[in-house]
C-alpha cells in the first residue's frame, strides 16, 4: 500500500504563492460590480519542498476526492489523502497529478499545510485550478498550475469554492461568500443565533479573476442574489446559473435559472422551474441550456430528468419523462448531453440526444462514482473519463479510460480486505419494483440466525449506494455479527421520477411499507432473525425512524438521528422551511392538518421501542429541538430513551472524536437490546 508520503517522498519541489505564515491576504476579497481590487501578483518563487508529514498510525484508507481530467485525457489530477481507521484528526490531503496511462505520480501540490484543497478543474488549454480553504484563518486562496508551477492568483476572507475557467482560459471564475459567519449549505453548522434574527444574510456571489495582468478579482454578480451554481458561455461573455433572493440555505427548492452578463453584472431571468434544478449547462452553440430537474430535497443530493430551455428565454421541457432511472450529472459534449445516471442498483456513465431524449446507457457497474464536477470527469472531446470509483468490498479508486470501459488506474488501497459481504436485494411492494443493498459479516455460521439493523437512508430523495465499509457504525455492526439491510423505497433515486414523488404527502406511508416488505423479502433469502431487528436513520432516516417506532412494534432497538419528531413545531425552527413546500403542498399555515398527520410526536402514546436519539447542536437542517422533543415524549410514556446532542456540530457529526463516540453508542445500544 502506498502511503501519501510516499508519493510526495522524491518529487518535484513545490512551487506557490501562499504568505509564509499560511493565512491568506489582508484584504475583503472581492468588492462591487463597480470598482474592482486589485490583489496581489502571481507569486511565483520556488519554495522549498515540505518535510515528509508523519507517516499514518495503524490502517488507513487512501481518499481520491474532486477527480479531474485533462482535457486531452493525459493526466488525470485529485486530492488525496491518507485516512487512519479510528483517527482522533482529519487528514490533509495534497494535490496529486498522475498519468492516466499507468497512474504514475507526476507531481504532488500542498502550498498549504493547514489548507483543504478542492474544486480541481482544467481549462481548455491545459491549466489547472484548485481553490485551497483555511479554515483557521478564514479565507481562501485561488491557485493554478501551469506548465508545472504553482502560482496562487488572489487569497480572499470568507468562503470560496467551484473555481471555473472562462472558454480562452483566461479568466477564473468562482464562487465567493465574503466574510461568510458559515460554511456554505444548510448541512453545515449554523452560526449562533443572537442578536437581531434574519437581519443579515451571507451572500454568495459570482467573482472572476484575470489569470495575467496583475490578477485582479472583482464580484460579477449583484449582491442580492445567492447563486448556487453556474456555467460559463461559450463566448465568455457570461454566465448561466441557478439564483435566488435571500437566504442561500432556504431558497434553493424556489431557484431560478438567469444568465449574468460578466461585463456589466445584469441579471436576466431565464425560466422558473416547478420543480428544482441542478447543473445548469450551456450547449455548445449557446443557444440551449440543459439541467437536471426534478423532486430534490437537499442541494447538493441530485436526481431527476434532463430538461432544456432556449437560452433566450421560456418554458423548459423535459427530455426523459419515461426514463426509469435518476440523472445524477451532465455536461455538454459536441451536440450530445452526457453525464451519469443511478438506475436501479447501478450507476452509469450515459449519453443523451437533446432532440429525441433517449439516454443510453454507455457503461455501468453496481458502485459509486465521484469526481469534481459531477459524478465522473470528462475530457474536452467526451470519449474519455476519470473518477473515483469504490464498492461495498472495494476500496477506493481512480478509473479512467474510454468512457465505455474505463479501467482501474491507481492500487493504492489493494491491500484492503473485503471486510463485509454485499449484495442488491430487489422486491415488489404495491406493484412497483423496489430494491436495496444486503450487507454481512464475511463468516456466518451454518444453521446459525443473525440479528439485522435496517438503515434507512436521508433525503427523502437520495438514496443508499455502495460505499466501502472500512470504518463507522456499519463495519462495527457488522463486525458485531448484524446483517445491515441498505433500502431504497419509494421517495428513493434510481427507479424514476414517478418513484421518487410517490412518497409527496405520505411520509412514513408508502415508503415504510417498501421498507417492511424488503425485510420480509430479506428474510426469505437470508439466515435473519425476525425477533432481533433494529432500525437505524439519520436526517429524513432519523424522523422514519421516530415514526417507525411510533407505529410498529416490529423492532426490538432503535437509533434516531437528526430526526424530525413534529412537523409543525419544526416547520418554525428549521432554517430550510421552502423544501416542505414541494412534498407537502403548502406552508404548515395553509395546511397544517397535513403536517400533523404525518408527525411521529402524534403518536407516541403507541412508542415501546428502546430509542436513542441524537442531533448536532447547531443543525440547520433538523434543529436539535425535534430530537428533544422526542426524547420528552418518550419519558413520558415510559419508553427506554438516551438523547445525545453535540456540541457545535450541524447536521452531520464530523469531528473525529464525536465521530467516535457516536459509533461507540450505537453499537453498544444495539448490543444491549438485540443480544
Amino acid at each position: 500500500m502506498t502511503t501519501l508520503l510516499a508519493l510526495a517522498a522524491g518529487l518535484i519541489a513545490l512551487q506557490g504563492g501562499a504568505p509564509a505564515n499560511g493565512g491568506p491576504p489582508a484584504n475583503d476579497g472581492p468588492v462591487s460590480t463597480a470598482r474592482a481590487v486589485a490583489l496581489p501578483a502571481p507569486a511565483a518563487a520556488k519554495r522549498p519542498a515540505k518535510a515528509a508529514p508523519p507517516a499514518p498510525k495503524g490502517p488507513f484508507i487512501h481518499r481520491y476526492g474532486d477527480v479531474a481530467i485533462s482535457p486531452k485525457g493525459e493526466v488525470v489530477a485529485s486530492v488525496e489523502s491518507d485516512e487512519t481507521f479510528g483517527g482522533s484528526e482529519k487528514p490533509h490531503g495534497a494535490v496529486v497529478i498522475r498519468s492516466a496511462k499507468d497512474g504514475a505520480v507526476v507531481r504532488v501540490y500542498d502550498p498549504c499545510e493547514r489548507c483543504t484543497y478542492a474544486g480541481l478543474t482544467f481549462s481548455a488549454q491545459g491549466d489547472l485550478a484548485f481553490i485551497a480553504s483555511d479554515a483557521a484563518a478564514g479565507g481562501a486562496y485561488l491557485d493554478v498550475v501551469r506548465e508545472g508551477r504553482l502560482l496562487t492568483l488572489s487569497g480572499v476572507k470568507g468562503v470560496a469554492n467551484t473555481p471555473r475557467w472562462s472558454p480562452n482560459g483566461a479568466v477564473i471564475a468562482v464562487l465567493h461568500t465574503a466574510n461568510a459567519r458559515k460554511e456554505t449549505g444548510a448541512t453545515q453548522a449554523g452560526g449562533p443565533q443572537v442578536g437581531e434574527i434574519g437581519s443579515k444574510d451571507d451572500e454568495q456571489r459570482i467573482a472572476v479573476t484575470q489569470v495575467t495582468g496583475g490578477a485582479q478579482t472583482h464580484f460579477v454578480s449583484p449582491a442580492d442574489t445567492f447563486i448556487y451554481e453556474f456555467d460559463w458561455t461559450p463566448d465568455g461573455e457570461g454566465f448561466v446559473a441557478t439564483a435566488a433572493k435571500g437566504n442561500g440555505d432556504n431558497n434553493w427548492w424556489v431557484a431560478k435559472l438567469i444568465a449574468v452578463s460578466a461585463r456589466t453584472g445584469t441579471v436576466r431571468e431565464i425560466a422558473a422551474p416547478t420543480t428544482q434544478l441542478d447543473f445548469p449547462r450551456v450547449s455548445p452553440d449557446g443557444k440551449t441550456v440543459a439541467f437536471i430537474g426534478g423532486l430534490m430535497s437537499d442541494f447538493g443530493s441530485v436526481g431527476g430528468d434532463l430538461y432544456t430551455v432556449p437560452f433566450s428565454g421560456g418554458a423548459p421541457k423535459n427530455l426523459t419523462p419515461g426514463f426509469k432511472g435518476s440523472l445524477t450529472s451532465i455536461v455538454w459534449r459536441d451536440r450530445a448531453v452526457m453525464g451519469t445516471a443511478l438506475i436501479g442498483a447501478e450507476a452509469a456513465v450515459v449519453s443523451i440526444d437533446p432532440g429525441k431524449g433517449t439516454v443510453k446507457p454507455l457503461w455501468s457497474a453496481p458502485a459509486s462514482l465521484s469526481a469534481s464536477d459531477g459524478k465522473v470527469a470528462f475530457s474536452a472531446d467526451g470519449r474519455l473519463v476519470a473518477a473515483e470509483a469504490q464498492t461495498f468490498e472495494i476500496g477506493p479508486h481512480i478509473v479512467t479510460g474510454l468512457v465505455a470501459a474505463p479501467a482501474r488506474l491507481t492500487h493504492d488501497n489493494d491491500a484492503l480486505a473485503p471486510q463485509v459481504t454485499a449484495r442488491s436485494v430487489s422486491w415488489t411492494s404495491d406493484g412497483a419494483d423496489v430494491q436495496g443493498w444486503l450487507l454481512s459479516p464475511r463468516d456466518l455460521a451454518p444453521g446459525r440466525t443473525y440479528p439485522m439493523i435496517v438503515q434507512i437512508h436521508g433525503g427523502p430523495s437520495n438514496a443508499a449506494t455502495p460505499e466501502f465499509v472500512g470504518r463507522g457504525p456499519v463495519k462495527a455492526l457488522t463486525d458485531a455479527g448484524y446483517f445491515v439491510f441498505l433500502p431504497n423505497p419509494r421517495g428513493s433515486y434510481g427507479q424514476g421520477e414517478a418513484f421518487t414523488r410517490a412518497n409527496v404527502r405520505d411520509f412514513g406511508g408508502g415508503d415504510l411499507k417498501d421498507i417492511l416488505a424488503g425485510v420480509d423479502a430479506v428474510e426469505k433469502i437470508a439466515p435473519v432473525d425476525d425477533a432481533r431487528l433494529g432500525v437505524y436513520g439519520h436526517s429524513y432516516g432519523g424522523f422514519m425512524t421516530m415514526w417507525t417506532v411510533t407505529h410498529s412494534h416490529r423492532f426490538k432497538a432503535a437509533v434516531a438521528g437528526a430526526g424530525v419528531a413534529n412537523w409543525v413545531s419544526y416547520y418554525g425552527q428549521n432554517g430550510i422551511d421552502q423544501w416542505m413546500i414541494p412534498f407537502f403542498g403548502s406552508s404548515a399555515y395553509d395546511d397544517p392538518a397535513i403536517y400533523d398527520q404525518l408527525s411521529p410526536i402524534r403518536s407516541i402514546k403507541n412508542a415501546t421501542t428502546p430509542t436513542f436519539i441524537y442531533g448536532g447542536e447547531r443543525d440547520v437542517e433538523c434543529p436539535a429541538a425535534q430530537s428533544i422533543e422526542f426524547w420528552h415524549g418518550m419519558k413520558a410514556v415510559g419508553a427506554p430513551v438516551s438523547l445525545v446532542i453535540y456540541e457545535g456540530e450541524g447536521h452531520g457529526i464530523r469531528k473525529p472524536v464525536h465521530v467516535k463516540d457516536l459509533e461507540t453508542r450505537i453499537a453498544g445500544w444495539f448490543a444491549t437490546y438485540l443480544k
